[in-house]
């Protein structure tokens, strides 16, 4: 039953990494940059819902729909001011803008929800579910989260390559010449993949939320672990960043219960050095074809 509940549980867990990896591909795809805020969304998604909800007491369904909303409109400034002004001059700059732009979020929080973790209950947390009477340890949001992960990533591989707007999404970063010249408009469309991309790190706090504490530094360490993760999968591949995003999880976990938590990071990043040195651009990634 351990190794049951473990592996559920790094799954869950992988889930979570995968749908932030999801937010790094989409504006990867869209417009070659990534938003390296992308754990302080994760943050705000949490810290909203549980905000929404308990110390305001609305309907945690419509905390959830405002806290998800307030993500989305995240990833716009984040477009709009470290991102965009840079990348228009043809400058690496929103590297260190968005980085430096997670850091601002991060701290207003700390300063007006304060530094102390909180829990957010949820009714698919707080009893483990049982089979013949034993209990697995596990309980239904942590199979609730890879379901919704997976179908996030069926969803955003469909938008891409068979909707209007997902095929508009692919054609700014192909050619943005030819892209305006059919009518697309190349900073909407990148303003849209940003907020997509917060919102989806926003799904990925409002999920886990239940299951650690809702605190205002918690999206540094799982934002770093969501774009490993991307790297492992091939930022170019939807479905390789959710897959990655679950291998990853699910060894994190084995490890954990096997070797014990002091060695966690040490071995999995470890294979992640490992893994990309034999495929650098990923296990589902694919070499860019240059033009000389």
């Amino acid at each position: 039953m351990q190794w049951i509940s473990a592996l559920v549980a790094g799954l869950g867990l992988g889930s979570m990494y995968g749908l932030m990896a999801l937010g790094f591909h989409l504006t990867f795809a869209v417009s070659a940059t990534v938003n390296f805020a992308q754990g302080s969304s994760m943050m705000l998604g949490a810290v909203l819902a549980y905000t929404f909800a308990q110390t305001l007491g609305w309907p945690m369904p419509l905390a959830i729909a405002l806290a998800l909303a307030a993500c989305a409109l995240y990833g716009l400034v984040v477009e709009r001011l470290a991102v965009r002004p840079f990348a228009r001059r043809g400058s690496n700059a929103w590297l260190m803008a968005t980085v430096a732009l997670g850091i601002v979020l991060d701290n207003v929080v700390m300063l007006t929800f304060g530094t102390e973790p909180r829990s957010l209950p949820s009714p698919l947390a707080q009893s483990s579910l049982h089979i013949g009477g034993a209990g697995l340890g596990v309980y239904p949001l942590q199979l609730v989260i890879p379901a919704v992960g997976l179908l996030l990533a069926a969803v955003l591989h469909y938008a891409l390559r068979r909707s209007r707007w997902g095929v508009a999404m692919l054609a700014v970063v192909q050619n943005r010449d030819a892209a305006r010249l059919m009518g697309i408009p190349i900073q909407r469309t990148i303003a849209a993949a940003f907020a997509v991309s917060a919102l989806l790190a926003g799904i990925a706090g409002v999920l886990i939320a239940p299951l650690f504490n809702v605190q205002s530094d918690m999206g540094t360490v799982f934002g770093l672990k969501a774009f490993a993760v991307a790297i492992l999968g091939g930022l170019s591949s939807a479905w390789g960043v959710m897959i990655a995003g679950l291998l990853f999880g699910a060894a994190e976990a084995m490890i954990t219960a096997t070797l014990g938590s002091s060695y966690t990071q040490i071995i999995t990043f470890g294979l992640l050095i490992v893994v990309l040195a034999i495929r650098p651009n990923g296990l589902f990634g694919r070499a860019e074809v240059r033009k000389v």
